[in-house]
């Protein structure tokens, strides 16, 4: 496949290319996913996610220099919110990363999140393996900055990163809402402004008691303050003996299949249900009469179309 081979070779073109096609989900998607797939697991993967306004786009831009000092091969993804007009991402990321995206160093993409919940897009681990197959060594992943609590990153990455600020409105809020549950590393972004110190004594009190030990750092953007240091901090946890890799691939190849399986599930019977299913409008008038409750229907729709599956 000569796309493949253009992967490979790291050619823009190709990339572009090839992201297209796996993001609108093409047909030649999956031929080209299974002709790098033994090429990919070598790249490394960083989620950053966390409330809208933290800044997590501009301390990405600022921690690239630094990786790329250490020598990390980076390309960026940022997921943004989905247009309702072209359903393409809104380029909102790509602007405030303004200095990166022009770097022809580092690849940069935006994708749209296409009302996928957590603040991933659903093709976001097969975009990561183009990136993989093309020698990217570090590939980070922003989430959607839309307030939602997005936790589903953990599921897609090697290391996940909390990003927080005193401006984040209820802070500790947006912790115990499940952040908490998923954070490798936090950061306290703008450590510059008023009650970044309480911020992060509250959310060390939080995370402290948590086994895995999350590591918390301060940062400011604005003056450069612990920008190094925490690009040298992920550097240590992601070359750690403690980190398995082949287990870690293994958890989250087991979560993909389950969401694919359940996905192409939902599809079919979304299709069965409203391909002229006569049981489901018997059903519709059943309720509306009050001949039946929700949960029964639910009930007989769902053996009826394990029935129609089974045939």
């Amino acid at each position: 496949m000569y796309l493949a081979e253009g992967i490979i070779k790291s050619d823009p073109r190709s990339l572009a290319k090839a992201i297209s096609i796996i993001d609108n989900d093409e047909p030649e998607a999956h031929d080209l996913i299974k002709a790098i797939f033994r090429m990919t697991g070598g790249a490394r993967t960083i989620g950053f996610t966390g409330p809208a306004g933290a800044g997590k786009s501009s301390l990405i831009g600022k921690l690239i220099s630094h990786f790329q000092q250490l020598g990390f091969k980076t390309a960026v993804l940022a997921v943004d919110p989905t247009s309702p007009l072209t359903g393409g991402a809104i380029l909102g990321d790509r602007v405030r990363m303004q200095g990166i995206s022009d770097d022809e160093n580092v690849f940069m993409r935006s994708l749209a999140s296409r009302g996928a919940s957590g603040g991933i897009s659903k093709s976001l681990r097969n975009v990561i393996r183009v990136l993989d197959a093309a020698g990217f060594g570090l590939v980070l992943v922003e989430s959607v900055g839309a307030g939602q609590v997005e936790v589903d990153i953990a599921k897609v990455v090697n290391l996940t990163v909390v990003v927080l600020s005193p401006q984040t409105g209820d802070k500790i809020q947006a912790i115990k809402a499940g952040l908490n549950e998923i954070g490798d590393l936090y950061v306290i972004n703008k450590s510059d402004l008023e009650g970044s110190t309480t911020l992060f004594n509250s959310i060390l009190e939080l995370v402290g008691d948590i086994g895995r030990k999350p590591t918390i750092v301060k940062t400011s953007v604005r003056s450069g303050e612990g920008i190094r240091e925490l690009a040298l901090t992920i550097t240590t946890i992601l070359s750690s003996k403690n980190i398995n890799y082949k287990v870690k691939e293994k958890v989250m190849l087991e979560s993909e299949l389950k969401d694919m399986v359940v996905d192409k599930l939902t599809q079919k019977f979304y299709t069965m249900l409203m391909d002229k299913n006569d049981m489901y409008n018997h059903l519709v008038d059943e309720l509306v009469h009050k001949r039946v409750d929700p949960y029964h229907a639910a009930e007989l729709l769902a053996d009826n179309l394990m029935e129609v599956l089974r045939s």
